[in-house]
């Protein structure tokens, strides 16, 4: 017999669901101190003048888009409890599944930050760079005071996009057993025997649109905090 749609059953759904946003907040924001850490050492081998060390670069970046999400965090879910056992004789099959969900999404996630800094800087031009070096800023200082404020406003939208993204690509966390907001939904889906199926699938939806129109405005918002001495400075 065929359940009737229940919209009550959307609101159950969402009540259940929520409380497991932490864990899905804790997901995307290991993944994106960790991602940016290895998106500034590509970029760095990037730009380095050892040819060996820009194709090993450009040869991660490639692989690592050219790979599904779900089969990169399989990988690395299997792979490292078998490195480890194999190499260093650790044990490591009892570990967190949200550490293997970050350096999954991590390796992913930096491969397009790393992309996005770099087009951001090319933008720019190395000769701003050179230019605050000769009015006696540190190479430190340059990049703080005046590469970043420029690059952060060319960057904001793609970087914008692209926690979006992360943001989805994380429930597939809920195929290795993590249960974060999208594991909630299916556990409730599972208690019912499979029935309010769409009534979850719909309050999941509802949170992602919701997450997602709260990430464009942030993004909207510090664009145009960020463009207000560019406008000015393209004025004079």
């Amino acid at each position: 017999m065929t359940r009737p749609f229940s919209p009550v059953q959307i609101y159950k759904s969402l009540v259940s669901i929520l409380p497991y946003f932490g864990v899905t907040f804790a997901v995307v924001l290991g993944t994106v101190c960790l991602a940016i850490l290895l998106a500034v050492g590509l970029f760095a081998q990037k730009q380095s003048h050892r040819r060996w060390l820009r194709v090993l670069a450009d040869g991660y970046i490639n692989v690592i888009r050219c790979t599904p999400s779900i089969v990169l965090l399989f990988i690395v879910y299997y792979g490292i409890p078998k490195l480890a056992l194999g190499l260093f004789n650790l044990d490591l099959n009892f570990s967190s599944k949200i550490i293997y969900v970050i350096i999954s999404l991590s390796l992913l996630y930096s491969a397009t930050l790393a992309e996005i800094i770099r087009s951001a800087y090319l933008a720019l031009g190395r000769q701003q760079y050179e230019a605050a070096l000769s009015i006696g800023l540190s190479p430190w200082q340059a990049i703080r005071r005046v590469m970043l404020p420029q690059g952060l406003v060319i960057a904001l939208p793609n970087l914008g996009n692209s926690l979006i993204s992360l943001f989805k690509e994380g429930s597939l966390a809920f195929t290795i057993g993590l249960i974060d907001m999208m594991g909630a939904g299916n556990l409730i889906i599972s208690r019912n025997y499979g029935a309010y199926s769409l009534e979850t699938y719909i309050a999941l939806a509802i949170i992602y649109w919701t997450l997602t129109l709260i990430i464009e405005q942030i993004f909207l918002r510090l664009e145009k905090h960020y463009s207000k001495g560019r406008r000015s400075l393209n004025a004079a």
